[in-house]
């Protein structure tokens, strides 16, 4: 796959709420790490401590490759080290549902701190 490329303009699907009452959503464009969903996905989790239904509504599955230290230039392209989910503005991230909105938002809110994009707490219509 390639890298990075340019990705403009604001999300087209996966903008609106779907199966929640509340989620996070994008800000800015970004690429967020596989590591960096799982951490927002503990964060979450343990601050509602096993109540209501969260969903994310995000995967990555793009790769980025990498070569090991002092591999000399050709050779082809590097081993996958991780993956990354590309989003852009407007992107809902993760939704919840069954719980008060002052839990789900401070817990959106813990979540949201583990990741790279600037996001901000939706509620559903």
């Amino acid at each position: 796959m390639h890298r990075g490329g340019k990705f403009s303009g604001k999300a087209c699907r996966g903008h609106a709420i779907s199966f929640g009452s509340y989620g996070i959503k994008t800000l800015t464009h970004g690429m967020i790490n596989s590591r960096e969903i799982e951490a927002a996905r503990r964060a979450i989790t343990r601050y509602v401590q096993r109540g209501g239904k969260i969903w994310i509504r995000i995967f990555p599955d793009h790769s980025f490759t990498q070569k090991g230290a002092e591999v000399p230039m050709g050779k082809g392209k590097g081993s996958p080290e991780y993956f990354v989910a590309k989003v852009k503005p407007g992107r809902i991230l993760f939704e919840m549902d069954g719980i008060p909105e002052d839990v789900a938002r401070q817990a959106l809110k813990l979540g949201s701190d583990k990741l790279s994009v600037k996001t901000k707490f939706v509620k559903s219509k």
